[in-house]
């Protein structure tokens, strides 16, 4: 696969808006082009050179969007296979126990606690799959990484490895994206549901107001930039724990949102505080991107043992 040149990359970025025609997801185009931007500038040094070009930076930004772009009528059957993994409704998903760390003993642990909640649709399709996703992707990153590792060793071309490492870079930073949005992480997803004794929206605009239409008429780089900045890069011990951390962090969030919304701070120019709130969603997004793609650099060292053959 060979990377965009800048031009098309600019050309592409330039006709999006007009190419798109389903309905916007996760941040929106902006935030998620955003977060992988910034993310992708904050590498440290001794991640390879060529991730942090101005063309890989243009690619990363470019393919933030890109599991949206696959969430179109024109491709039903891709669309129904990977719309849950946008999301998680923690509610629902912690009425297993303790998730499990692979994507079928997941789907497994689903079917088992439906018995007990048959109230409740226990279905990755509605419960969400979003840590599985983005774990998986990671590891194909951190796999692309030791296959560039020997490559280099063996002095042979590494453009394609490169290339490959900068889409799955790209690609995992939409579902990190997804990830520090709070809506993403609840059953509160779109319009507040059940008992609501402080009179929430329940109208089912406040997803896109949050995520799409305010981030792109008020955010800019700059003001996201300084607050990833902030953070030194970090090599995580355990990437599935930590990033199960993040998306609860990120649930702890969901009633701020709707707190938010019901002051106005996301509709027009918005509020300081919903500014404020927006961007630092948006750079704890970049900022557990970056210390993925790190991590999957650090660890793409580590040998693989040898193949027993079972």
């Amino acid at each position: 696969m060979r990377l965009p040149s800048l031009a098309r990359l600019t050309a592409a970025l330039l006709l999006l808006p007009l190419l798109t025609i389903q309905p916007a997801f996760g941040w929106g185009s902006d935030g998620h082009m955003l977060i992988n931007r910034i993310a992708g500038a904050a590498l440290p040094a001794d991640v390879p050179a060529f991730l942090r070009t101005p063309a890989a930076l243009d690619a990363l930004e470019y393919y933030g969007p890109e599991p949206d772009r696959w969430r179109s009528t024109a491709e039903p059957e891709l669309n129904a296979a990977q719309a849950p993994e946008h999301f998680i409704d923690l509610e629902w998903a912690d009425l297993v126990g303790p998730l499990p760390r692979r994507r079928y003993d997941f789907i497994h642990a689903l079917a088992t606690a439906q018995a007990a909640h048959p109230d409740i649709p226990m279905t990755a399709e509605k419960v969400g799959l979003q840590p599985y996703v983005t774990s998986e992707v990671y590891e194909r990153l951190q796999s692309a990484f030791r296959d560039y590792r020997a490559l280099v060793a063996a002095k042979q071309d590494t453009k394609p490895s490169e290339a490959e490492i900068i889409f799955l870079a790209g690609w995992l930073g939409h579902y990190v994206g997804d990830g520090c949005m709070p809506l993403h992480t609840s059953i509160q997803y779109n319009g507040w549901t059940g008992p609501n004794p402080n009179g929430y929206t329940t109208e089912h605009r406040i997803h896109s107001l949050f995520e799409s239409t305010f981030v792109h008429a008020n955010v800019k780089l700059a003001d996201v930039q300084p607050l990833a900045a902030a953070t030194k890069p970090t090599a995580l011990k355990d990437v599935f724990a930590d990033y199960l951390t993040y998306l609860r962090h990120s649930n702890t969030l969901v009633e701020q949102t709707y707190q938010l919304e019901k002051q106005g701070a996301f509709t027009g120019a918005g509020t300081p505080a919903g500014k404020t709130f927006v961007d630092q969603q948006l750079a704890a997004g970049a900022i557990e991107l970056r210390d993925m793609i790190y991590t999957a650099w650090i660890k793409s060292a580590t040998p693989v043992p040898p193949y027993s053959g079972n």
